[in-house]
């Protein structure tokens, strides 16, 4: 993504310090403080050495990971998730996809209460799920949780609108009501329908990517003419609920009965019934200035909440002593990863690609990424015949021979 902010003429967005704690339901069980030899010691007075056991595997399996991109340099692609995982790490890394990421954890010396504070709270904020999500997945998480990620200043929706432009893509603005199977010349060809305010219209491609899931939960178009047909897969999506809230922190919650002492401003919750949400944190404007500085925690800030389910007012109102305004946005946010053991295809038919499957291994803006480059570099290469290109084993040895 780096390469695509300096490419578009993106800048970084200015990082806000603040600081974050995990909250049980009755009390902070870890807090972060602005001392970093402080905070190291809590986590091994806490925990021992389990956060370094957890380092080492995440590291592990980043490193692997980063392969992608040395093979996708060289043009290499894969037809399945199965073959671009084996490709990365072997069958240990397939077998992260179908095994919890608390097994993983706790076979590799992470003990358990660090899996129920710490991991736990991680993953109820980043996919609103338990430990029990598959390995894979939970190490892309723990990944981003770790402070290396960052933001684009104005919004990193600029990233997109960014590269449409590049591209000079021809966007119809039309929503896709199915796809149906002809032939020319021996290939596949495919009429893809669509509505729009203009009325009914259709058009003719080589070539097609789907990049929406193909649930029944949420999917809703057609496809016609393919043998053997082709239906929604298995699996659902996990719903989740944002609330943008303009209103003052009721900091006796959380055990602070003078706000003015509330030192947080990122809060994660341990996986307890009696919770009702899964996080919430003081959120900045997408463009921060030189002079931009947080509100005070007595003061009125804009706070985002994460939750399985929409807030009542009771609920509100205990988070916040008062508050000018909510602002709610639902949908089915992440694969619900208890739902399915098997990975999604990636070819659908000869010509016709799908791009969401991904999510199943893990979901986030750099997998998808990643499976949309792999996809290309896959149409690319079948269209042209580079069958060298396309599942190819002992890439590490092979990458290092070409260059």
């Amino acid at each position: 993504m780096q390469d695509f902010v300096k490419i578009l003429g993106l800048k970084h967005r200015r990082e806000v310090a603040g600081k974050s704690a995990i909250f049980s339901g009755e009390h902070f069980v870890l807090e972060e403080t602005d001392w970093y030899l402080l905070n190291l010691f809590r986590l091994w007075w806490h925990y021992g050495i389990s956060f370094l056991r957890l380092q080492m595997w995440v590291e592990e399996v980043m490193e692997k990971f980063m392969r992608i991109y040395k093979y996708q340099a060289h043009g290499y692609a894969f037809s399945s998730l199965e073959e671009l995982l084996r490709s990365l790490g072997g069958e240990a890394f397939v077998n992260m996809t179908q095994r919890s990421v608390a097994e993983s954890l706790l076979e590799v010396g992470v003990t358990q209460r660090f899996v129920d504070d710490v991991i736990a709270a991680v993953l109820r904020s980043s996919y609103g799920q338990s430990v029990l999500v598959p390995a894979f997945a939970g190490a892309m998480s723990l990944a981003g949780a770790q402070g290396s990620t960052w933001a684009v200043e104005g919004g990193n929706k600029l990233v997109c609108s960014g590269l449409l432009k590049l591209t000079k893509a021809n966007v119809i603005s039309a929503r896709v009501t199915g796809i149906s199977l002809h032939s020319s010349e021996g290939r596949a060809l495919y009429q893809v329908h669509y509505e729009s305010p203009e009325g009914q219209g259709s058009a003719f491609y080589d070539l097609v990517v789907l990049t929406t899931p193909l649930h029944p939960s949420r999917s809703n178009f057609t496809f016609d003419n393919f043998d053997p047909p082709i239906t929604d897969l298995p699996g659902a999506f996990q719903p989740s609920v944002t609330s943008v809230v303009h209103g003052y922190l009721n900091s006796s919650y959380f055990g602070f009965p003078d706000p003015k002492l509330f030192p947080f401003t990122s809060i994660l919750t341990t996986d307890t019934p009696e919770l009702f949400f899964h996080a919430m944190d003081n959120i900045c404007p997408v463009n921060v200035s030189a002079a931009f500085r947080r509100k005070q925690p007595q003061e009125a800030a804009v706070w985002r909440v994460l939750s399985p389910r929409p807030l009542d007012k009771p609920q509100l109102k205990t988070l916040f002593r008062s508050y000018y305004s909510v602002q709610v946005a639902e949908w089915p946010t992440y694969p619900r990863y208890d739902a399915a053991k098997a990975l999604p295809p990636v070819v659908l038919h000869e010509s016709l690609f799908y791009l969401s499957g991904v999510e199943w291994v893990a979901s986030s803006m750099e997998m998808t990424a990643v499976a949309a480059k792999n996809v290309a570099l896959l149409a690319y290469n079948r269209w042209h015949q580079q069958l060298d290109k396309i599942d190819q084993k002992d890439l590490m040895h092979k990458v290092k021979t070409e260059l």
